[in-house]
């Protein structure tokens, strides 16, 4: 049942995210920490600023040049205002981190992914003159934490990179986040086994190498193995077990592995392509992942109002 009241005043809050100029508390130590040492031109504007126009403009479509008139109108108290041009510069440099303050609790994760155009091209180009979109899509993987719905980790790669390739990947960053620091993503040591730490995905991440991995970071595996699969002696020994669970009752794993939270990364998707749309604005795909990343900060931190 939705408690109304606060998902109404979180609604709010959203939009005092949007427009607070937090930022303007802290612009001359940050401009003077950013241009410390700094060869050439020194910056003008710091990079929190910079990220609030990314927001405003992802969050409500602009074009460069739009952005740039809102920000004229609504920030009177400004030093200045930055040119579309620099906006687009500036947004696609930015050094932007999802990762969550250090995780101290058990903590669930389910990985998936899932498609983002590369253009705005309606249907009605295909269906009236038979034109295929010839620049694919976008593939978005993403490691979701059940509990709070916020995106721990995220990869944007092309159409043709496999969901099975990115586990480790994704799983690495989780750890970053829960462990404070790199080393752990670096080593094959288990973790510390008073924070249980569990990994549900579906079907195409089931591989030995998977398993193994999982199994070498001390992480339980939520993952449903082949129909076909049999227990063998050159499996994983983690997939042997799975797989006896398996096909012993799958019900019931689904059940002990909390397999059916996995509705909760599709949930993230939704959101996202509602809130920010279906499709990204830039041409370059380092842009378009610059424009993912900001996009799936901006839905963190949503979620955390």
């Amino acid at each position: 049942m939705i408690d109304w009241p606060s998902y109404n005043r979180s609604l709010v809050r959203r939009g005092e995210i949007l427009f607070s100029y937090d930022f303007l508390d802290s612009w001359c130590q940050e401009i003077e920490r950013m241009n410390r040492n700094k060869k050439g031109k020194p910056f003008v504007f710091p990079d929190s600023f910079i990220l609030a126009i990314g927001y405003i403009r992802y969050s409500f479509h602009l074009p460069y040049r739009q952005t740039e008139g809102i920000i004229k109108a609504t920030g009177k108290r400004l030093p200045s205002n930055p040119s579309y041009g620099h906006i687009c510069k500036r947004i696609n440099r930015l050094n932007i981190d999802i990762k969550r303050e250090k995780i101290v609790d058990d903590l669930i994760i389910t990985i998936d992914s899932t498609g983002i155009k590369v253009t705005n091209r309606g249907q009605w180009m295909s269906d009236k003159w038979h034109k295929q979109n010839k620049k694919g899509y976008l593939k978005i993987h993403v490691a979701v934490d059940i509990k709070t719905k916020e995106i721990l980790a995220l990869e944007v790669t092309s159409e043709k990179v496999h969901d099975n390739r990115m586990l480790k990947k994704l799983v690495n960053h989780v750890l970053d986040s829960s462990s404070g620091s790199s080393s752990s993503s670096s080593n094959d040591q288990p973790l510390n086994m008073k924070r249980r730490i569990s990994a549900s995905a579906d079907g195409a991440y089931d591989s030995n190498s998977n398993f193994r991995y999982l199994e070498n970071k001390g992480i339980k595996p939520g993952i449903k193995v082949r129909k076909n699969s049999i227990i063998s002696s050159r499996n994983n020994r983690l997939r042997n077990r799975e797989v006896k669970l398996q096909s012993k009752d799958l019900l019931k794993w689904k059940t002990k592995r909390k397999y059916g939270h996995r509705w909760i990364a599709e949930t993230a998707f939704s959101t996202i392509k509602r809130t920010f749309g279906e499709y990204v604005s830039a041409n370059r795909f380092q842009n378009m992942i610059k424009e993912m990343m900001i996009k799936v900060s901006l839905y963190n931190l949503f979620r955390r109002v």
